[in-house]
């Protein structure tokens, strides 16, 4: 048998975790990713937004939100931007690794809609300027792989 996850998020609640941080971008980010989730049948009501100071505290929020077991997917949306110093890449890699960390321990699919850019200009382009809106794009995975995850424990429709 071949499980495979569909975007019809009707019946799903879904979280979302935004750093404040870098807002001009991350707002665009959750524009997209609310978007897309309400355009594929997820409900109004059934879409939470959990806001963050920075993108380093978004696998705890996540976490958080995982184990209350309200949530069949968690989209994680910031922007780290390279700076002069190392402290981007200890950003980058603990927000992405901690979300990594979230959905392992878990089980609840936590998506990556944060960018790692080397400018504003950049980070500006994947929210939905020029190359496409990756919250959009993490909305998406979230309602994909939620759906896998309801296939394959039984529960598909």
């Amino acid at each position: 048998m071949v499980h495979e996850g569909s975007l019809h998020g009707d019946g799903l609640t879904i979280g979302i975790v935004v750093a404040r941080w870098n807002s001009l971008i991350t707002r665009e980010l959750l524009a997209g990713a609310s978007d897309t989730l309400r355009r594929h049948g997820v409900a109004e009501g059934a879409i939470d937004i959990v806001w963050v100071p920075g993108a380093f505290e978004i696998p705890l929020a996540a976490r958080w939100m995982a184990e209350t077991g309200r949530y069949a997917a968690i989209v994680a949306l910031g922007a780290v931007i390279r700076g002069g110093t190392p402290h981007f890449d200890h950003v980058a890699n603990a927000a992405l690794g901690g979300i990594a960390a979230v959905a392992q321990s878990t089980g609840v699919p936590v998506t990556a809609g944060i960018l790692t850019t080397d400018s504003s200009e950049q980070a500006l382009e994947r929210a939905g300027i020029k190359a496409g809106n990756k919250g959009a794009e993490a909305a998406q995975a979230a309602i994909e792989m939620a759906t896998l995850a309801r296939s394959l424990r039984g529960q598909a429709r």
